[in-house]
């Protein structure tokens, strides 16, 4: 299993990533290429990513455990 300092570092960076690019798909929709879209994907975006690091370690290992499951059932 993967070093605990290397399972925070990744989910930093996989939630911070997720965070970045839905804030900024789901703003453009409504706002298209504006400023008014670059001022509400930077607020989504600062709001967002500390929510999704947060959810992001209990619904990892959630996840990890069903692949698991899967894929041995798989190679069975």
């Amino acid at each position: 299993m993967t070093n605990k300092k290397t399972l925070i570092l990744a989910q930093a960076l996989i939630s911070l990533m997720m965070a970045f690019c839905m804030t900024g798909i789901f703003t453009f929709l409504p706002f298209g290429a504006t400023t008014e879209w670059l001022a509400a994907w930077s607020k989504g975006f600062i709001m967002a990513w500390p929510i999704a690091f947060c959810l992001s370690m209990p619904v990892g290992k959630i996840a990890f455990g069903i692949a698991g499951r899967l894929m041995a059932r798989a190679a069975a």
